[in-house]
């Protein structure tokens, strides 16, 4: 690792995702890799299934943990509204790795409004380069629904080949408990092996 320019990870999602955990292991790897890391407190209604977003920043030298718009190099979303949502904060080149699934907002749920149809072909018509994927049926082969955070960590990973894969293990073993830990490998390896 030389000179390495900083990369933004941006995980948005809706609170009770797991994004807490993603940005967890995701900045114990990247400690473990050498890098300067810098995480981000959730922002966001996290108890109250309101939108969630934490920056996970990393480089040789980083000074800040906040992402502005036009430079998250990654954009990681729990729920397909979410990536459509904070799209503005990719930058050029830039890649969305997205869950399927869809939850319904307030807006929807109290009928003010309809979940907008098509948002993977949207994003794309935007200029946004999509990898969507049903972490939510990988997570519940799993073994739990909670483990989409793992089965999204099990795609990213596919950006990142310079990591190698028993230290995406060892991050998984160092921040998940024990008696979740078969459970979260196997999500993590679904997602990996995924469409």
């Amino acid at each position: 690792m030389q000179n390495q320019k900083t990369k933004n990870i941006m995980i948005v999602g809706v609170g009770g995702q797991g994004s807490l955990l993603a940005s967890k292991l995701l900045g114990h790897l990247l400690l473990a890799q050498g890098y300067d890391v810098k995480v981000s407190e959730v922002h966001g209604m996290s108890q109250r299934g309101g939108s969630v977003v934490t920056y996970v920043r990393f480089g040789d030298r980083v000074y800040s943990p906040i992402i502005d718009e036009g430079e998250a190099d990654y954009i990681v979303s729990f729920e397909l509204l979410e990536a459509a949502r904070w799209m503005k904060f990719l930058r050029a080149g830039g890649k969305i790795v997205t869950n399927t699934q869809q939850i319904d907002p307030m807006p929807v749920i109290t009928g003010a409004a309809a979940y907008p149809e098509n948002l993977v072909q949207k994003m794309q018509e935007k200029g946004a380069d999509v990898d969507a994927m049903d972490c939510l049926s990988l997570a519940n082969e799993a073994g739990s629904s909670k483990a989409v955070n793992l089965v999204l960590l099990g795609r990213l990973s596919h950006y990142f080949e310079d990591i190698p894969e028993e230290a995406w293990e060892e991050a998984i073993e160092s921040c998940v408990p024990a008696k979740f830990l078969e459970l979260n490998k196997k999500a993590f390896a679904l997602g990996k092996a995924g469409a």
